[in-house]
């Protein structure tokens, strides 16, 4: 007989409603409406002081919203006190208690809710087992690296068996090499678990690498919510493309469009055919194009003769691993950059050398009517 492994228990759906919170004449989240499926892991992803964290504080309880609701299994809990919201919260210092062991420790909510001691004996058990550092149960917080204590936070905040789990920049004290393993740790545990999980986040690889969904956040405002390749491919407005990835940002004009895509002659005379606008605009209309590093190519040298391709000036090749980087100065004076896979034996253009770009392949491009 073939044993197949459980599947994860379903967590709650999470409704945040028109939720809107002002600190006096301020607005710090916008009239936001996120639709949160159970067991899901969203990242709320935005720059400092883009309401990312005063939402996470509204879902906790912490404050309480001006205007909107916030539902759980489709029940309101705006009245309820942060202690019986069952959510559980990851914080970006972890907040151990440095004199209790790593079980006391996770057990530390069980006990807070009236638990005997035996469940929090054996749920400890259970959940370092999870985290797989039953083995350092013994321990104190000042005795684990980085890495570990974010597990044991982890592990405590899953011990309750919260709706929610809130997960406020979890990674960011840990350096560059151990954060990508606790992502993928994290991952796997809330995958087990099944617990519905918010991320906040500024990192947007940290975003696009572990949700399901991302809500991307500017001044308050909802920008976009949606898995991350549709949020990286397909973005809804020039913020998005502009914050998530690297973009050159290219002036135009829109010479016709339909619901297939759109011809769009760029300063400097180069005729590319790119999406459809994203936001009304007439032919004749002026656009900024929106070209990722990896959607442009070297197609040739610069010469005036040759009509294809934009053409510009290298000032700068860097390798970097499997890919070639270069800065190139285009006519009007801006400056693209242009990501390519480095070929066996490829050399890094020297700065000074003409070339033309090119568009990878055709309608990669976004365009969006450009601003009065």
């Amino acid at each position: 007989m073939i044993d197949h492994p459980e599947q994860p228990p379903q967590g709650r759906t999470l409704m945040i409603d028109g939720v809107t919170h002002r600190y006096g004449g301020s607005t710090a989240v916008d009239d936001v409406t996120l639709d949160i499926r159970g067991g899901e892991l969203v990242a709320l992803l935005g720059p400092s002081g883009c309401g990312k964290t005063t939402l996470l504080r509204i879902i906790a309880g912490f404050i309480a919203q001006t205007r909107g609701r916030v539902l759980v299994g489709g029940e309101a809990i705006d009245d309820q006190p942060p202690n019986k919201r069952a959510v559980g919260i990851v914080f970006q210092n972890y907040a151990l208690f440095p004199h209790m062991t790593v079980a006391e420790n996770v057990a530390y909510g069980l006990a807070a809710r009236g638990a005997d001691r035996r469940t929090q004996a054996a749920e400890s058990e259970r959940m370092l087992e999870l985290v797989q550092l039953g083995h350092l149960a013994g321990r104190y917080p000042k005795q684990l690296s980085g890495g570990q204590q974010q597990r044991v936070a982890l592990a405590r905040a899953l011990a309750v068996k919260p709706a929610i789990l809130l997960l406020d920049e979890p990674f960011a004290a840990l350096d560059k090499n151990l954060r990508l393993d606790m992502q993928i740790e994290v991952k796997r545990i809330q995958r087990m678990a099944g617990t519905t999980t918010i991320l906040v986040t500024h990192d947007q690889e940290e975003a696009l690498s572990m949700a399901d969904r991302v809500a991307v956040l500017s001044q308050g405002r909802l920008e976009q919510f949606a898995p991350p390749t549709e949020v990286y491919d397909a973005p809804a407005t020039l913020f998005v493309n502009s914050f998530v990835g690297t973009a050159n940002l290219l002036g135009g004009t829109l010479l016709g469009a339909d619901t297939e895509g759109a011809r769009v002659r760029l300063d400097g005379g180069a005729v590319i055919e790119t999406r459809a606008p994203v936001g009304a605009v007439a032919p004749g209309g002026r656009v900024t194009v929106c070209l990722r590093p990896e959607h442009l190519t070297v197609v040739g040298g610069g010469s005036d003769g040759d009509e294809d391709g934009i053409p510009g000036v290298v000032d700068l090749g860097l390798p970097l691993g499997a890919t070639v980087v270069h800065e190139v100065r285009i006519g009007t004076g801006t400056a693209v950059k242009v990501a390519e896979p480095r070929r066996q034996r490829a050399s890094v253009l020297p700065p000074g050398t003409p070339v033309r770009l090119a568009p990878a392949g055709p309608r990669l491009a976004s365009v969006f009517p450009q601003a009065a």
